[in-house]
């Protein structure tokens, strides 16, 4: 029987194992080691297709941020039985609600199968990496997701923890144990969620002294700032309403984070294309490094309070310890 870790990301999930004295990430039949957090086709049937579920985990369907991520997702949410947030979707030809634990637990099951796929062993045992700032409903209802999978979730380890235990296995070069230990900042800008970590490490040695985060900041506010430009753009240029129609927003959103990327590498002007877009239309626009920064920076701003609050927590730990 073998452990696997698993990185149950926003957008995607990572599989790794611990063999021939390292650590190893498995690859899926696609021989890709990153998995999509997808149940369904999403481009090819959009408002059956469920995605972006992780922030729906452990909450009732009334609260304010299942009430705020509904707005975003092109499915419908329903409220359960005993009031938690569901997804209704059309399977085996009916209408059907589901609970987020019934759909993570599909998605755990999938990663399962790869793992016993690639490994040629019954995998039973897991470890699964979750945000720091989870609540205790949040990681009871990840625990009861794994169930479903038909796992044994050994533990489930913070984010932040991962990365740095990460960072830390393969160093040769780590002070000794009576030596001032090394202290190393960790930043992690996931797809929705901002974490900031302190550690300090000592050869065979790991201590998180502090951690940070903005659990309303990701990758996926940048993209929607881009978004929201260019469908003001286009609504002017070619009278469309992207708005309106889903699947030619789900590629708009695919198109900006293509472009966001690109960005970061290239200061120049950068063009967006997109044929048959909507209503038959081919668009087109561009934008550069320097507007996206003036388009986000409100954004921008919000990255550094985590990182002085993370240095402050530090210090004080230190003091007293």
């Amino acid at each position: 029987m073998s452990v696997v870790g698993i990185d149950l990301g926003f957008l995607n999930c990572y599989i790794a194992v611990a063999r021939s004295g390292g650590i190893e990430t498995i690859a899926n039949e696609y021989s890709d080691r990153c998995t999509p957090v997808y149940c369904q086709q999403i481009v090819t049937n959009v408002r059956n297709t469920i995605h972006g579920f992780k922030k729906l985990h452990g909450r009732s369907f009334d609260d304010p941020i299942v009430q705020t991520e509904r707005i975003r997702l092109p499915y419908e949410l329903q409220k359960m039985p005993n009031g938690s947030a569901g997804v209704k979707v059309r399977y085996l030809e009916e209408e059907r609600p589901f609970a987020i634990e019934q759909v993570t637990g599909m998605l755990l099951a999938k990663l399962k199968e790869t793992s016993e796929n690639a490994l040629k062993k019954p995998v039973a045992d897991c470890v699964i990496s979750i945000p720091s700032f989870f609540t205790d409903a949040e990681r009871r209802s990840v625990m009861a997701a794994a169930q479903v999978a038909g796992l044994n979730c050994l533990r489930l380890m913070n984010e932040t923890t991962a990365v740095a235990l990460a960072y830390g296995i393969y160093k040769q070069d780590l002070p000794p144990l009576d030596e001032k230990p090394r202290n190393v900042v960790f930043i992690d800008m996931g797809h929705s969620a901002y974490q900031v970590s302190v550690c300090a490490f000592n050869k065979g040695k790991l201590k998180v002294l502090a951690t940070t985060f903005d659990p309303y900041l990701g990758g996926r506010n940048f993209d929607e700032a881009l978004v929201d430009y260019f469908c003001d753009e286009f609504r002017t240029k070619y009278k469309i309403n992207v708005k309106e129609n889903s699947r030619a927003l789900l590629r708009l959103y695919q198109e900006c984070e293509k472009l966001k990327k690109l960005m970061s590498a290239n200061a120049s002007d950068l063009p967006l294309n997109i044929e048959c877009f909507m209503n038959d239309l081919d668009v087109s626009s561009k934008m550069n490094r320097a507007q996206f920064e003036q388009l986000c920076a409100s954004l921008f701003a919000r990255v550094e309070p985590p990182l002085k609050a993370v240095m402050e927590q530090a210090s004080k730990w230190k003091l007293l310890n």
